[in-house]
C-alpha cells in the first residue's frame, strides 16, 4: 500500500518558525486520503527519522523556509539530497535538526534496518518574517497557513500546485 507522510516541523516558541506545526494541525482536520497520515513533528528530528523507517512512498515536510521572498510566499520544492560537501556528516541534535540531517540519519538507519527511505520528499516552505523568540505567527504566515493547507491537499491528489515549483538541494531552515 501506498503511504504519505506529511510531518510539520518547527518551533513554535520562535515566532514563524511554528508555521509547519500549525499547517498540520490544520491540516489534520481535514478529510485525506487514506493512505496519508499527518504529524506533528515539531522539533523532535530524530523521531521523525525512526517513524519514516515504518516505510513511507512520499514524505512531505511543512516548514519555515528562507528563500529571499516577501514573507507569506509559499514554496514547493523537490527536495532532491542534501547541499554540502558529499559525505559530510550532519550535527546531530535532537531538537535542533534540519531536515537534510534529518534525512542523512534516515539513511544511517536504513542502512543498519535494511529499511527504505521515502521515494519522494517535498516540502512546503513558508517564507517567514520573524523567528525571533515568541509565540505566536506573524500576520503574512498566518495568512499563508490556509494556502499551505490547500497546497498540500493537491499535491497530496497529485494536482499541479497553485505556486511555483523550485527544485533545490538546499535544506530549508
Amino acid at each position: 500500500m501506498i503511504r504519505t507522510l506529511v510531518a510539520g516541523i518547527g518551533n513554535i516558541f520562535l515566532g514563524d518558525d511554528g508555521f509547519g506545526v500549525e499547517t498540520a494541525r490544520r491540516l489534520a482536520g481535514r478529510r485525506l486520503p487514506e493512505h496519508v497520515e499527518v504529524v506533528d513533528i515539531g522539533v523532535r528530528g530524530v523521531h521523525l527519522a525512526y517513524q519514516l523507517l515504518d516505510g513511507y512512498d512520499t514524505l512531505v515536510l511543512v516548514d519555515a523556509t528562507t528563500r529571499g521572498g516577501p514573507p507569506g510566499t509559499l514554496y514547493t520544492i523537490e527536495y532532491d539530497g542534501p547541499a554540502g560537501e558529499p559525505g559530510a556528516v550532519p550535527a546531530i541534535d535532537g531538537h535542533r535538526m534540519t531536515p537534510d540531517a534529518v534525512l542523512a540519519l534516515l539513511d544511517t538507519l536504513c542502512a543498519g534496518t535494511d529499511g527504505q527511505p521515502p521515494r519522494r520528499v517535498l516540502i512546503v516552505g513558508c517564507e517567514p518574517a520573524s523567528v525571533e523568540e515568541g509565540i505566536g505567527l506573524s500576520v503574512p504566515v498566518s495568512d499563508a497557513v490556509p494556502r499551505a493547507v490547500r497546497l498540500i491537499e493537491e499535491l497530496l491528489r497529485g494536482d499541479e500546485p497553485s505556486v511555483a515549483q523550485a527544485s533545490t538541494a538546499e535544506a530549508p531552515t
